[in-house]
């Protein structure tokens, strides 16, 4: 039975962190009210008063249809400013800056949210053509954008198939038929890395680098250019040291992050 002599101050604020974990665990297909009090113990009252408090400042949303709750724009921006700071931004950027003085192109750091890829960095190169439309904190579906399809192509095929059927109008809007989005993630698989030619914008060819950050986190790092600046040749030639160069810091993260882990669970 839930002690309501405690229903203030820091015990109401770990049932709101345990609601906002909860709903993060479970942003993908959303948590019914009722699943709520089977999983946090909490009664029924006492969790719909703290999810309502969730929904009026956008930490979490409530879909009208299957009344399921999921994480809202609140919290995931949380979630963004975190992350433009250790590890993936602070160890990317130097990277991400060597990689736009020897292409002289734009290079953007990405990171999976739900359906979506989040700009959590950009570096300008020296051609500076100013015909990107996205920026720090933009958001962008995932397969449309270099580095969405690489993030993408990394996923299992039940989940692409349930990320296309929910977007399917978006990527049809975008000149993504079921074929062309379907060659798209076997072409990205097969060569290793993505490549977009004036889908987001004409005239612009973008090729794209996922990599994991941690067992659940799936980012990617992009190179966009005018598409005349990227032949075959010269995209081939980027791809095999691009990739090299991510992976090194991408396997230096994934270690940061699970010493970080470890460290956690022995104190």
């Amino acid at each position: 039975m839930e002690d309501h002599s405690q229903t203030t101050g820091t015990q109401s604020v770990r049932r709101t962190l345990q609601l906002l974990r909860l709903l993060g665990e479970r942003h993908k297909d959303g948590i019914k009210l009722s699943e709520i009090v089977l999983e946090s113990g909490l009664e029924r009252s006492t969790a719909h008063r703290l999810l309502a408090c969730l929904v009026e400042e956008r930490f979490a949303d409530k879909d009208p249809v299957t009344k399921a709750y999921r994480l809202d724009v609140e919290a995931m921006q949380l979630g963004l400013w975190s992350m433009t700071r250790v590890p993936l931004v602070s160890h990317f950027r130097s990277l991400m800056q060597r990689l736009a003085r020897i292409t002289q192109e734009e290079i953007f750091l990405q990171i999976r949210e739900g359906d979506y890829g989040v700009c959590l960095h950009r570096e300008v190169g020296a051609q500076r053509t100013g015909i990107f439309t996205i920026g720090i904190g933009g958001r962008r579906l995932l397969g449309i954008g270099a580095g969405g399809l690489a993030m993408l192509a990394n996923l299992p095929d039940s989940e692409i198939d349930d990320i296309y059927m929910r977007n399917r109008q978006a990527y049809a809007a975008a000149g993504l038929t079921n074929s062309a989005f379907v060659s798209a993630i076997q072409r990205t698989r097969h060569v290793g890395y993505s490549q977009v030619r004036d889908l987001t914008t004409q005239g612009v060819t973008g090729l794209g680098f996922a990599f994991r950050a941690s067992r659940s986190v799936i980012a990617s790092v992009s190179l966009g250019a005018a598409t005349p600046r990227l032949p075959e040749t010269r995209q081939r030639q980027l791809a095999d040291d691009i990739r090299l160069r991510i992976q090194e810091v991408a396997d230096l993260v994934a270690r940061r992050v699970e010493d970080e882990a470890s460290d956690a669970s022995r104190s």
